[in-house]
């Protein structure tokens, strides 16, 4: 039997032909948004090329600038080394970005997991008294007052469990497990399994997503924490980097790093700025370097939260 192949003819596909209305908007859309990556972008930029560029230079510039001015020196960074405060800086704000984070994360996936479970018993009611607080605070002097009476005051405790949960993350984790098959957890039930090995062998990893995000949110906001620190610590040795940040910048605190020895008297002035612009770049980059790698779990993680309720 012969057969016969008939060959689909391929079309070639239509191009959309755009109303003179439509053009305008695009290229509307293509200028606003490089606009707006300038607005953004040009900040860190400035930071930076002032960095790197000559200290007496610097000191006498002002407006815009692009480009580095002078000879191009890391100078400044190795006086922001030299300042023992950076290092103590760095150590804590670790500390307290670790741990807490691993606290952040375990109260907040074992709370979702209970509260996403429909054989626990008044859910609803505990999810509306958890969401009331996300309006609805007590004071900044009640909160010093409620960690001064559990003796938290100065120490790591102080700073870490009174902000040990988080309402939104908590809310968005909630929905993720809640989003996962019923059918996945009685299956494991007839296999034997209890709440803590469905918890961490089946949910944990199957919202992996939303658990990357909620963990680079608590991440992000331990690392650029100073406010709390400011209030309940009193010593310097357990600072984080931010709260040392905060003192070089609005205190104009640069003696450490532009003392007589590493700097000259008559030099102290010019590098003061150059020290601050380096001090920033320090406390930004390292948390910046991190987003790459989370970045393809932010629109899952995130919508997950906002589809669903």
């Amino acid at each position: 039997m012969n057969t016969v192949v008939r060959k689909k003819k391929h079309r070639p596909k239509s191009r959309k032909l755009m109303t003179r209305g439509e053009k305008a908007f695009e290229i509307f859309n293509y200028v606003f948004m490089a606009i707006l990556c300038v607005i953004c972008l040009y900040p860190l930029w400035y930071v930076l090329v002032c960095s790197v560029s000559d200290p007496i230079e610097l000191y006498a510039q002002r407006g815009i600038m692009a480009w580095p001015l002078g000879t191009w020196s890391v100078r400044g960074y190795r006086l922001v080394m030299e300042n023992p405060n950076i290092p103590i800086g760095f150590r804590n704000t670790l500390i307290y970005m670790v741990i807490g984070t691993l606290v952040n994360m375990f109260l907040t996936t074992t709370a979702a997991y209970g509260l996403s479970r429909k054989n626990c018993y008044w859910n609803g009611f505990i999810m509306k008294f958890i969401a009331f607080t996300m309006y609805f605070q007590g004071g900044l002097i009640p909160f010093y007052l409620q960690v001064k009476s559990f003796n938290l005051l100065d120490t790591y405790s102080g700073i870490i469990l009174p902000v040990a949960v988080n309402t939104w993350n908590l809310v968005v984790m909630r929905t993720s497990f809640a989003a996962i098959p019923d059918s996945l957890e009685e299956s494991a039930r007839l296999d034997g399994a209890n709440d803590w090995t469905i918890l961490w062998r089946i949910f944990f990893p199957l919202a992996q997503a939303t658990v990357a995000v909620i963990s680079l949110f608590y991440a992000v906001t331990w690392w650029n924490n100073w406010f709390n620190p400011s209030i309940f610590l009193s010593s310097k040795s357990k600072y984080p980097l931010q709260l040392v940040l905060r003192e070089i910048l609005l205190k104009n605190d640069t003696s450490a790093m532009t003392q007589v020895g590493s700097v000259g008297q008559s030099q102290q002035e010019q590098f003061r700025m150059l020290v601050k612009y380096c001090t920033i770049i320090v406390a930004t980059v390292p948390i910046l370097v991190v987003y790459p790698f989370l970045q393809r779990y932010f629109v899952k993680g995130v919508m997950i939260g906002s589809i669903k309720g």
